[in-house]
């Protein structure tokens, strides 16, 4: 199984940056010049409270292997989870395994945890297993450029 890094994030308030959304639609290829973006009007924007529901029980963790793709996870990806909201049938989860942090989708029902991507046969929870939930994958952030701090 492939591994999931974890990252402890403590949030205060001196961790609130406003950033400024310029108001642009942009296509994949730009034809045409934009303005600058002071040009541009602009409106307050707090990343925190865009993402973050709970600040207190979200932590951020750096995503690490191929398996779950098929959801639009890939290595390198920073996933905010969340330990405030309750595991629904088929939430991607962060979990301790016998001791190897994993992130899977979770089948309730089936007692299994599942991969994303071909090649990975899903896991099937057994009797002796040291199975804890360590919380639900709420969002993920691609990067498209590593910081080099996360990693």
């Amino acid at each position: 199984m492939d591994t999931f890094t974890i990252l402890l994030y403590i949030y205060t308030v001196e961790d609130i940056y406003m950033l400024r959304l310029i108001n642009i639609r942009a296509q994949a290829g730009i034809s045409a010049y934009i303005a600058a973006a002071a040009e541009c009007s602009s409106l307050g924007l707090n990343l925190d409270e865009l993402l973050i529901d709970d600040p207190t029980s979200t932590y951020i963790g750096i995503a690490d292997g191929q398996s779950m793709t098929g959801l639009g996870i890939y290595s390198g990806d920073i996933l905010l989870i969340t330990r405030a909201t309750e595991v629904k049938h088929n939430d991607i989860i962060v979990c301790d395994l016998n001791g190897e942090f994993l992130c899977k989708q979770v089948d309730r029902k089936g007692g299994r945890l599942m991969s994303a991507a071909k090649g990975y046969e899903p896991y099937t929870l057994r009797p002796g297993d040291d199975f804890q939930v360590e919380g639900v994958v709420v969002r993920s952030i691609r990067l498209h450029r590593p910081v080099s701090d996360l990693v």
